[in-house]
């Protein structure tokens, strides 16, 4: 990127025909900022199915919106992660392990109310440096 400025990444985030006031990712020089992912299914919150379901469901959105930053999940350096219930730390983490096998990132993990009637929210931040330009 020639310049410093921040670059929004993605088309805006619309849930139920509104268009939130949040960008789905910025980059700011060579890292990639992505707003809190919570799964979705048919553009609506993924408000059923297992924390295993719904952690696959945000991963998969995660890895799209890494996509069209040019990165992938390697270039992950930290997690934020939101669940709802303490109880289903053990199914998140198994599959969060199949999306980070090797050299996982960073991670915290809070319970706590969601905004949204779901089990999880993922945030990520990833490292690319951009060519010189």
């Amino acid at each position: 990127m020639s310049d410093k400025r921040k670059q929004v990444i993605g088309a805006p985030l619309e849930i139920g025909g509104r268009v939130l006031s949040l960008s789905r990712a910025i980059r700011a020089g060579d890292y990639v900022y992505l707003t809190g992912q919570i799964p979705m299914s048919d553009g609506a919150p993924m408000t059923t199915g297992s924390i295993e379901d719904q952690t696959r469901a945000v991963l998969n959105d995660i890895t799209a919106t890494l996509e069209t930053a040019g990165c992938e999940l390697a270039d992950v350096v930290k997690a934020m992660v939101w669940l709802r219930d303490r109880d289903d730390f053990a199914g998140f983490d198994a599959v969060y392990g199949e999306y980070f096998p090797i050299e996982p990132p960073a991670r915290s993990a809070v319970v706590s109310e969601l905004l949204v009637d779901v089990r999880v929210e993922v945030e990520v931040v990833a490292y690319q440096p951009q060519p010189a330009g």
